[in-house]
């Protein structure tokens, strides 16, 4: 899932979990969690404020965005799966919004 953002800006866990991976992966910044019950997410091109081993929770600032995005799309390229190969829409972890009718303007 490639979201928008830019530069420098800060991004964070979608959960509490481990960092299994801080580092260049085939050229690119990467930070990986694996959250409870499986779930692993990663975050590329991401500069990581965190180490192999950390402990993070949910919204914890966990690195910042690269400069150059990853395949031409400057901003942050979101991934999770559970085990090796079954990947989910990352956005299926986030709260559903809240959506409110709002009345027609009086004339």
């Amino acid at each position: 899932m490639d979201l928008e953002a830019a530069p420098t800006d800060p991004i964070y866990a979608a959960g509490d979990g481990t960092v299994i991976y801080a580092g260049i992966l085939a050229g690119i910044p990467t930070v990986s969690i694996e959250h409870p019950g499986g779930l692993r997410t990663t975050y590329q091109p991401v500069l990581p404020l965190v180490a192999v081993g950390d402990t993070v929770t949910g919204q914890q600032p966990i690195g910042t965005l690269a400069p150059g995005g990853t395949h031409g799309y400057p901003g942050l390229q979101w991934g999770a799966k559970f085990g090796a190969d079954d990947y989910i829409n990352p956005l299926t972890l986030l709260p559903a919004p809240v959506i409110r009718l709002k009345p027609p303007p009086s004339a």
